[in-house]
């Protein structure tokens, strides 16, 4: 059996441990996913996740931090952990091991889930110009934070880039090969914020935008997360809409994928015109619906997104043709029709043909970092070597994002 992962483990860990087991954790604000591999050979052994429990102190991280800042970030921290921990769990009894294995766990998180977790105070995020107290990847040992693991385990954290540009942006950038192209690449990964990073092996520029409501389902009327009973496709014939829903039931409801499509199948229809406006809802079935405000919540996060790209253009200074391959992460990227996505303007029609979702790449550049140091140590260069673009500090962007409500004539 292979050991080429063995010398990155403390000898000493070894003699208590004879098959090591290493973990990388995803803590995003949404959900939060474990991956557990062997420390011997690398391969990963399973995989579990869940919706993050802090969601309960707020549905946004600013929020949560002002929650933090008021009533001490231990409580957000301790919930953290203990869904870490419960994952963990899950992951090694999966495949009849004990969590007391973990030798190694590297995580990744946005600034503001990074903070919560270590408890670091947040009251830079909260305010402009809205940066982390810290940047630098954090090396420490998994008992320091509440994490069940082996007794002497370490716990690492990927570096940050700035305000809510973080360690699972840096995880993209490593896991996506975008540092090592020659050309230029579009990186977006959309959650409850979309991070956006542009660039290629010489230069890179990355900026974060509020984009997640609609496409989390959230304030919709009808919306939910991809799980069964979401309408999370939908297609026109003949000025009928079909539609496609996961697990192959009855709709309950419509997640964000399922809202892209409708919304770019309507306005081809006319039944949305380029302000957005549309005459009486649309109905899939009696009780599953897209209503006005739910194409004026998808204008929003839309907009703030094409914003985004147009100032990391503009400050990277190239066109939209310049760009060569536009790679999408998360969740949200997998289940994303790229052409609905142009057809409502979240990404211009330039980019037509170059769209590829890239799975979770926050959580695989975590796993990466993990089974090879060198490469953990490789991201801190990765972040200091990637400017950070402040959207909220740059005069254009309100005009900008006024201008990109509109849909594509």
């Amino acid at each position: 059996m292979e050991k080429a992962h063995v010398p990155y483990v403390d000898p000493e860990i070894l003699e208590d441990v004879k098959q090591p087991l290493l973990a990388a954790v995803d803590l995003g604000s949404t959900s939060i996913a474990a991956y557990l591999m062997d420390g011997l050979t690398g391969r990963r052994l399973s995989v579990r996740s869940m919706l993050n429990p802090q969601k309960k102190y707020g549905a946004d991280v600013v929020t949560r931090s002002s929650y933090a800042l008021e009533h001490g970030a231990g409580i957000l921290s301790g919930c953290a952990g203990e869904a870490v921990n419960h994952l963990l769990r899950e992951a090694a009894g999966e495949c009849r091991r004990s969590s007391e294995d973990i030798v190694r766990i590297v995580m990744v998180g946005n600034t503001c889930m990074h903070h919560l977790f270590l408890n670091i105070p947040t009251d830079t995020l909260v305010v402009a110009p809205h940066e982390p107290r810290v940047k630098k990847a954090v090396k420490g040992y998994a008992v320091d934070y509440g994490i069940l693991v082996h007794p002497s385990a370490e716990l690492w954290w990927l570096p940050n880039i700035g305000g809510f540009v973080g360690a699972d942006t840096v995880g993209c950038i490593l896991a996506s090969g975008l540092c090592d192209q020659e050309e230029l690449v579009l990186l977006v990964d959309i959650g409850t914020n979309a991070e956006l990073v542009l660039g290629s092996r010489g230069r890179r520029i990355a900026c974060s935008t509020a984009a997640g409501s609609a496409f989390e389902g959230v304030k919709t009327s009808c919306g939910m997360r991809g799980s069964e009973g979401a309408i999370n496709h939908v297609t026109e014939k003949d000025g009928r809409l079909l539609y496609h829903v996961i697990g192959e039931s009855e709709p309950v409801g419509i997640c964000g994928s399922g809202l892209l499509d409708a919304a770019a199948c309507l306005l081809k229809m006319g039944v949305i015109d380029e302000s957005g406006r549309m005459e009486r809802p649309w109905h899939f079935t009696p009780k599953v619906a897209v209503s006005q405000n739910d194409i004026r919540e998808l204008q929003l996060a839309k907009a703030a997104i094409a914003a985004g790209i147009r100032l990391l253009c503009r400050h990277y200074g190239a066109g939209f043709s310049d760009i060569r391959e536009v790679l999408l992460a998360g969740v949200f990227g997998n289940e994303m029709d790229p052409s609905s996505a142009c057809a409502v303007g979240l990404f211009p029609a330039e980019f037509k043909g170059r769209i590829r979702p890239v799975g979770n790449a926050a959580g695989e550049g975590a796993q990466r970092a993990a089974l090879h140091v060198e490469e953990f140590e490789a991201c801190s260069r990765l972040a200091e070597e990637t400017e950070f673009l402040e959207l909220a500090r740059d005069r254009a962007f309100p005009d900008i994002f006024i201008e990109e409500l509109m849909f594509p004539v």
